[in-house]
């Protein structure tokens, strides 16, 4: 597949508090408003659609998203949810209800990370339940998609005799929502082999993530895989100016100041924990700059996925960078910079064509 095939999407951040990544606090932030602004900007500038990002403490992301269908013609959230948060069946349905609501432009990432579990009545602490479960709840939202009157009887979730209605409109190249999928763990591979869609990665060197994928492929074949080949993401951030050198100067700017506010909190704790999120603050050992624009410092100080590490430059500089993970058979890309709305823009028209020509 070549990068004009290839689709880009941005982030929308589905956050309580304001501020968040460094982006501009505003009244409101979080309003239907404010959101709706962010996702017809995405419209406007050749965007596919947003990932709106899961966690306890967030706003509802399912709920968003739907709020945003419902106010746009061709945005396309990408819904990040938590097997733990809900029951395949139920979930099932309300994806099939969206989906047909909004004509079709309903995308999933599933999330089987850690989260705070005792909040929200979780107790599938051991990495290999929750990975386990995982393949329960994608095996079975897949089947009810595709078929009728589904029993199915799994360790962790069952349904009797299930229909989930309205029936999924089948579209070409499109049997039902695509699945998104992370981890880096043993476990995670494994089910990301067998069932998901696409595998997300974060924001690798070339060789790291040209190792996964290799092991990915050879992994589909040995889990007996049923679906359509495996296809790759890459969700990182992307950090762009008019020059090299403004790029360069204001990103360790933005470190620097991210240096001074640094806070140890829970949820960086967390991430620590995961063993994709330690393999992007392992890099910094590396050196700085890894491949051609990699930056990795911004992980000592806070930053956490799509924000451990950035890729910098101009325009031209990080699409060059874009191209060679493309080469090696990325196909979905969710980037993100802050302020998020000014960066839909610049990079809606500095970026974009750049790959699509």
């Amino acid at each position: 597949m070549s990068i004009a095939d290839t689709e880009y999407l941005w982030y929308i951040p589905n956050q309580n508090e304001p501020g968040h990544r460094g982006d501009t606090a505003v009244d409101g932030h979080n309003s239907l408003d404010t959101l709706t602004e962010h996702a017809l900007a995405l419209e406007r500038n050749g965007w596919q659609g947003a990932l709106i990002g899961t966690s306890w403490g967030r706003p509802d992301t399912f709920t968003v998203a739907t709020a945003l269908a419902a106010r746009t013609s061709t945005f396309e959230p990408l819904i990040a949810v938590r097997p733990g948060y809900w029951r395949p069946a139920n979930f099932a349905s309300s994806v099939a209800t969206l989906d047909h609501l909004s004509g079709g432009r309903v995308r999933i990432n599933i999330v089987s990370g850690k989260d705070n579990l005792g909040a929200y009545g979780d107790g599938e602490a051991q990495q290999a339940d929750r990975y386990d479960r995982t393949r329960e709840f994608i095996q079975i939202i897949r089947r009810l998609w595709t078929e009728e009157n589904l029993t199915y009887r799994g360790e962790h979730f069952s349904v009797e005799n299930s229909t989930a209605v309205p029936r999924i409109a089948a579209r070409e190249g499109r049997p039902h929502p695509k699945i998104y999928f992370g981890g880096a763990s043993e476990a995670a591979e494994r089910v990301a082999a067998a069932e998901a869609d696409v595998q997300l990665f974060w924001g690798e060197p070339l060789d790291g993530v040209a190792e996964r994928i290799d092991r990915l492929k050879k992994l589909s074949e040995t889990v007996d895989r049923q679906h359509a080949p495996l296809e790759f993401g890459l969700r990182i951030t992307t950090f762009i100016r008019d020059t090299t050198d403004q790029a360069w100067e204001e990103a360790q700017a933005r470190v620097v100041k991210m240096a001074e506010s640094v806070t140890a909190t829970t949820d960086f704790v967390r991430r620590r924990e995961a063993v994709g999120q330690r393999r992007l603050f392992d890099l910094a050992s590396r050196g700085e700059v890894l491949d051609d624009n990699l930056y990795t410092t911004p992980g000592k100080f806070g930053g956490g996925g799509a924000g451990t590490t950035w890729l910098v430059g101009s325009a031209e500089d990080v699409a060059k960078s874009l191209r060679k993970y493309a080469d090696l058979g990325i196909t979905q890309f969710v980037l993100s910079d802050t302020p998020y709305l000014r960066e839909i823009e610049r990079q809606g028209t500095e970026l974009l064509p750049l790959l699509r020509d």
